[in-house]
C-alpha cells in the first residue's frame, strides 16, 4: 500500500508518505533478532532520499547490516554508523509488522508504518502535502531522538 500524498495542483510540503520532511528523517523500528531501537538515518534532496546512517542500542544492529562505515560509540550509550557508500532512493518497499514497528521520525513527530497485528507492506516515497500526518513519538524510541536530531552531522559526513 502507498501512502504518499501528493496536492494535484504542486502547492504544499514536502513530505514522505504525508509527513513533513525538512532535510532529513528516520526510519525508526524494533530490531527483531536484538530487540533493540534501531533507525536508519536519511537525508531528502531532489526528489530522492539517501540513506547515511544507522544508530541503534545494540552494537549488533550494526554488524547485521554488513556494510562498510565509520563506527561510534555515542555519549548515551548508542551506536552509530555512517555509511562509506550512501544509498540513495526514489522509493523504498518495506515489510511492516507489529513486531518492528516501523516508524517514520521527522522533526520530532512519527508516523507509524505497521500494522496493528500481522504484517504488511509499505511503499516510501516523496510527494507534497498539505495535512500533514503525525503523532507524537512512542517512548520505544525516546531514546533515539537526539542522535536523529543530529542527522544535519550525519549528512555531512
Amino acid at each position: 500500500m502507498a501512502l504518499a500524498l501528493g496536492s494535484g495542483d504542486g502547492a504544499g510540503r514536502p513530505a514522505l508518505n504525508g509527513l513533513p520532511v525538512t532535510n532529513g528523517f528516520a526510519l525508526a523500528y524494533v530490531h527483531s533478532i536484538y530487540r533493540a531501537p534501531s533507525a536508519e538515518v536519511f537525508t531528502v534532496a531532489g526528489g530522492r532520499f539517501t540513506m547515511r546512517a544507522v544508530v541503534s542500542a545494540n552494537e549488533g544492529v550494526l554488524d547485521y547490516y554488513a556494510v562498510e562505515g565509520e563506527r561510534v560509540r555515542l555519549p548515551g550509550g548508542l551506536w552509530l554508523l555512517r555509511l562509506a557508500e550512501p544509498a540513495t532512493y526514489r522509493e523504498l518497499s518495506l515489510l511492516t509488522t507489529s513486531i518492528g514497528r516501523r516508524t517514520l521520525i521527522a522533526d520530532g513527530r512519527c508516523l507509524p508504518l505497521y500494522p496493528a497485528t500481522g504484517a504488511g507492506e509499505v511503499r516510501l516515497t516523496l510527494g507534497l502535502t498539505r495535512q500533514p500526518a503525525s503523532r507524537p513519538c512512542p517512548g520505544a524510541f525516546a531514546a533515539l531522538q537526539p542522535v536523529l536530531l543530529l542527522e544535519h552531522g550525519v549528512q555531512s559526513r
